[in-house]
């Protein structure tokens, strides 16, 4: 080896990383810009090019000076995941599998309906939990999503629906003629319901909220985004401080010892202290409930008995109830509970002023529907290798 290969080697080893602005919000990337020896104010401009207009190259950046431009190349990127795949269902929706610099790889789906457009993103490679209904706690846990990798599958997802949709930039001004958004906005609504549990990736969760929901940002309301929770109790309460956003739980039973089962986390925080948990975090929100998520499950807890006990639970917690058709995932034998069964469950909840919905299953055919999400996970846990080797046990009835 030469004596200028190594020297060339040890000046790569020593030049600082390249900071990707899609892990910045706005207060972030003002405090960058001041280091670097720029007025804050270059934030709103950039942010503007990145979220509005679309533009991740700095030359094109044509209200900066020719002297930012170049001082940004040396010392930003503007990186999203790359997209490795997209699935279209036969309803419409879509999933994305983003690959990360590490290989590791996650999904994201969009859900488009004829007055919104919903997307589900990711928070974590894999889960670190083990709810013993969903597929991606079956891939077992990595790592936590960083801000930018949280953000980018946003701005991937926008990007490309902006392109499809006709809109001439993230702000939506135009569409085609005939488009089903009548808000001519590609996403209308966003909701952390992906691979993970947010609220174990609290700091970069927020920090991509703060700029889902930032006017120079994505521009979205606090109500049109969605952060799901199997219920880490003091996160929730540290939530409604920071960035109160609509809220949603993975309740899916009545009495602890089944919750146990499903969601283990209830050993932890058991259904007493989560629906207070719950309680504390829409007082004093007008109009603002919880909303209940709740895994229709044949014979386990689907009654008629745990319909009403449900409807009890959830009496001073003002609610909504979304029952959710069980999704098959190889390896887990739990069935989804007939639609009668279910019609039953929700005219019970209905009867006794709760308010309930049936979530319609939607990208079943490409596996995007809710506990399908899989995407590339290699498993520091080795949870997946464990369970491959064991036989998947008989759900229990309640």
């Amino acid at each position: 080896m030469t004596e200028q290969t190594v020297e060339q080697q040890n000046k790569q080893v020593d030049q600082p990383a390249k900071v990707n602005l899609f892990a910045l919000d706005r207060s972030g990337m003002e405090a960058f810009f001041t280091n670097i020896g720029q007025k804050s104010f270059r934030a709103a401009q950039v942010f503007k090019w990145i979220y509005q207009q679309g533009v991740t190259d700095f030359s094109q950046m044509t209200d900066l000076s020719k002297a930012l431009r170049a001082q940004l190349t040396e010392e930003a990127i503007v990186q999203p995941p790359q997209v490795d795949q997209m699935q279209l269902s036969q309803d419409g929706t879509r999933k994305w599998l983003m690959r990360l610099p590490d290989g590791n790889g996650i999904e994201v789906v969009f859900i488009p309906e004829d007055e919104r457009g919903t997307l589900c993103i990711s928070s974590q490679v894999g889960c670190s939990l083990n709810c013993t209904f969903c597929a991606t706690a079956r891939q077992g846990f990595n790592r936590n999503l960083s801000s930018d990798e949280i953000v980018g599958q946003v701005w991937n997802a926008w990007h490309s629906l902006a392109e499809e949709l006709g809109s001439t930039g993230f702000d939506g001004q135009q569409a085609k003629p005939g488009d089903k958004q009548t808000d001519l906005r590609p996403i209308t609504n966003i909701v952390l319901m992906g691979m993970g549990e947010p609220l174990l990736n609290y700091e970069a969760v927020i920090s991509a909220i703060a700029t889902l929901r930032d006017d120079f940002g994505f521009g979205l309301s606090k109500r049109r985004i969605t952060l799901s929770t199997a219920g880490m109790v003091p996160a929730m309460a540290k939530l409604a401080e920071d960035m109160p956003v609509s809220l949603a739980v993975s309740l899916h039973a009545t009495t602890d010892e089944l919750r146990n089962e499903l969601v283990p986390l209830n050993k932890k925080y058991p259904i007493a202290v989560l629906l207070e948990a719950c309680k504390a975090y829409v007082t004093d929100k007008q109009r603002q409930r919880v909303t209940f998520e709740y895994l229709m499950l044949d014979g386990v807890n689907d009654s008629d008995e745990q319909a009403r006990e449900l409807a009890k639970l959830l009496r001073y917690v003002p609610a909504k109830v979304n029952l959710i058709p069980f999704n098959p995932v190889e390896g887990i034998a739990y069935k989804r509970s007939p639609q009668k069964r279910v019609n039953r469950f929700r005219q019970i909840l209905l009867n006794k002023g709760i308010v309930t919905v049936t979530r319609k299953t939607r990208g079943d055919d490409i596996d995007a529907a809710c506990g399908q999400l899989v995407g590339k996970v290699d498993d520091r846990t080795r949870r997946s290798e464990r369970m491959t080797s064991q036989r998947v046990a008989q759900p229990s009835a309640a």
